[in-house]
């Protein structure tokens, strides 16, 4: 696959996630020029170390992404990683605030089609008895290439979550109009 091709499937898994296909909110927003760069989401990072006294220190920090790069044909993520490392007494021990390049991947996404549970069951039809102890059925939708299926019940079944806030919107935007524009 190459990296334009993963760059269009990014694209839109991420316009089908936020059900923007649906509601036409995305197509002017994508339209408009870049002229307002918006905030950037972050992600939390956390991670443990083994500090100078052989207790178990914390890291707390956050990703944000800045650029997005084919590199030997893998999808990584250039950003900034800042954060706190912190011994096992609690003490700060060091901070860290760098530019770092790491592996970036689509995540697969499931959605929770339908959860159902039936308590136990007695029927007794004309002389032929059924017992059905409890019944629990999870269907779960995969979201993923190639699975259409999977695809399309999570695409519907985001229908019904809220849009997110505009904010953000225009932050996914600008991220994707700079990766297709620098593709």
């Amino acid at each position: 696959m190459t990296h334009r091709q993963r760059l269009s499937m990014l694209v839109a898994m991420l316009i089908v996630a936020l059900g923007l296909a649906t509601t036409g909110a995305g197509t002017a927003a994508v339209a408009a020029p870049k002229a307002q760069a918006a905030a950037v989401p972050s992600a939390p990072v956390t991670g443990s170390f083994t500090d100078a006294s052989g207790g178990t220190g914390a890291f707390a920090g956050t990703f944000t992404p800045t650029s997005f790069a084919d590199q030997n044909g893998s999808l990584v993520a250039t950003g900034t990683l800042t954060g706190t490392l912190t011994d096992s007494a609690g003490t700060t021990v060091g901070t860290v605030d760098q530019s770092i390049t790491t592996p970036a991947a689509i995540a697969q996404a499931t959605c929770r089609i339908l959860d159902l549970t039936l308590g136990p069951l007695h029927l007794d039809l004309l002389g032929l008895v059924v017992d059905l102890n409890q019944l629990h059925l999870v269907i779960n939708a995969v979201s993923a290439p190639g699975n259409l299926l999977g695809n399309l019940l999570c695409a519907i079944a985001g229908l019904l979550n809220p849009l997110p806030s505009a904010g953000v919107l225009a932050a996914l935007l600008n991220l994707l109009l700079a990766l297709l524009s620098g593709a």
